[in-house]
Parts: C-alpha cells; structure tokens; sequence
C-alpha cells in the first residue's frame, strides 16, 4: 500500500462521522501548539489578511504553492486549514495527511465562522483569560 492509499485507508466511516477531520472556528483558536494555515490565493490573501495575532500564528501559503512549500509547516502543532469556501482547505488536508502530517483539520465555517468567533466579546474573554 503506498503512502495516498494508507492515508485514506485511515479516513473510514467512523472517522467523517465523528467529525476528526473538521473543527469549528472558535474552537481552533483555543488551541495550543497550533497555527492557522491559509490556503488562499495571493490576491485574497492581499485583500482580506487574516492576522490573528493575539491568538495564534498565521502561515499564508496558496494551494498551489503547497507542495514546494511544504518544509514551512511544522509537523509538531496542530494545523488549522482555511480558506473562504472549504473545497482547497479539504484538498490541502488530504495533502496534508497523505504527507505524514497527524495533526490537521479543516477550519469550517468560512470567513463567516471565523469573524463570528473573533467578535470583540470573544476576543476580549480570550485576552483576560
């Protein structure tokens, strides 16, 4: 078996059904040892920078720069994968676990989710916690 198909030999009924691939917003940024990877295209990223500066750090690589870029992810935190809709976020977590990394999940909710769970209230709790 090689290293795609042991990989989603992993990703069986129990694992979708149960929701390990996926975490909410809010919960992510409570996370220790994480990062925040965001898979968006340059020209998004340009336009709404997400800096998330009083929780975790943020890693901007595009989808497609993914694979070349690779060695800028550290395999020893938890990875938050986002972009705007869901469809390069799954992708890049597929490429992430085929890559050996254990510890990714896919962001959900969009921008929406997230600036829902970076409203000053949510934010101030977290800063006087």
């Amino acid at each position: 078996m090689n290293e795609v198909e042991n990989a989603i030999s992993k990703m069986d009924f129990q694992y979708f059904g149960t929701g390990q691939h996926k975490i909410d917003a809010e919960s992510f940024l409570k996370k220790e040892d994480s990062v925040f990877l965001d898979v968006r295209a340059k020209e998004e990223t340009e336009t709404i920078k997400i800096v998330l500066k009083h929780h975790l750090p943020v890693i901007e690589i595009p989808l497609h720069e993914l694979p070349s870029r690779l060695n800028e992810l550290p395999k020893d935190k938890h990875i938050g994968v986002f972009c705007s809709s869901g469809v390069r976020c799954s992708i890049a977590f597929a490429y992430l676990k085929h890559k050996g990394f254990e510890n990714v999940r896919i962001v959900e909710g969009g921008y929406v989710q997230l600036l829902d769970a970076l409203n000053p209230g949510k934010v101030y709790k977290h800063l006087n916690k």
